[in-house]
């Protein structure tokens, strides 16, 4: 992931303007790192197949961590989760204001889709990789898991319909990110059973954000944690004892599905989804 975090440098968003701090707070939260997961995701699947794109797939692989990063700032917002901390730094309506930290999510949000159509791929690949992006992250995806994670908040739903909350609100773009960089070296005879997987790799990367939430300090998560008592998360509803079993079945799901992996793609995803299907147990 070291190319990709250059290319990242390489790449952040710019605005001359005689605004003082617009261009700043597109920045910020993109320097301030992540886990990057989603794009080596992407990038783990095209180096599988076909390593020589793997230059080209880092213009999709940047495109999800803008549209991603764009969720995280607005997730944040006072009006959301109201948190002053993310990835280890103040939150951008701290560090600026609301309005400029809403600004800033929606410019990436759209300069995502913007950065993706000068991606030097075919018109065919490219507009299939922003229908992919746009579907998952947007009103029928991540957009509408917000919405739903907002409107109940205080009111408890049932385990399955948690499930379609965070399917929506976290899954669908793991999984998107998975089928994008399928599509990209032209495997599209194995895009939907990746995106099958992403989904409940996403799942189980939710319940896992919800027992550390209880478990962690938030020096140690880089965020706010302790801070989900009136939303819908697995250990709100199940309790952590029973989420921690919901994490270890799906957990087993997952490593059981990885070894019908073809030997290319075991290589290059294994050693990563190891590390974060295990994430909960450490």
């Amino acid at each position: 992931m070291q190319n990709f975090e250059q290319f990242l440098l390489d790449n952040l968003p710019t605005a001359q303007s005689i605004h003082p701090t617009y261009e700043r707070a597109l920045q910020d939260m993109l320097k301030a790192g992540g886990k990057r997961f989603r794009p080596a995701l992407l990038l783990g699947v095209v180096k599988a197949y076909n390593p020589l794109m793997l230059e080209s797939a880092n213009h999709a692989a940047l495109a999800i961590e803008f549209l991603h990063t764009y969720s995280l700032i607005h997730d944040d917002l006072p009006a959301m989760d109201d948190s002053p901390l993310r990835r280890g730094h103040p939150t951008l309506h701290v560090s600026f204001d609301e309005v400029t930290a809403i600004l800033a999510g929606d410019a990436l949000n759209t300069y995502a889709f913007e950065f993706l159509s000068n991606a030097p791929f075919s018109d065919e690949i490219r507009v299939k990789l922003i229908r992919e992006l746009a579907s998952n992250g947007g009103l029928g995806g991540m957009v509408l898991g917000q919405a739903i994670d907002c409107y109940f908040e205080n009111k408890p739903l049932k385990i399955e319909e948690i499930k379609i909350l965070h399917t929506n609100k976290t899954a669908k773009l793991i999984a998107a990110s998975l089928k994008m960089g399928a599509l990209i070296v032209g495997r599209e005879d194995m895009a939907e059973q990746l995106y099958d997987f992403g989904i409940k790799l996403g799942l189980l990367f939710q319940i896992q954000d919800d027992i550390l939430d209880v478990t962690q300090s938030s020096d140690e998560a880089g965020k706010l944690t302790n801070n989900d008592e009136e939303k819908n998360s697995f250990v709100t509803i199940l309790g952590l004892k029973t989420a921690m079993q919901e994490a270890n079945l799906l957990a087993d799901e997952l490593n059981s599905e990885m070894c019908n992996f073809d030997e290319s793609l075991s290589g290059e995803l294994s050693p990563l989804l190891t590390k974060y299907i295990n994430r909960h147990k450490e």
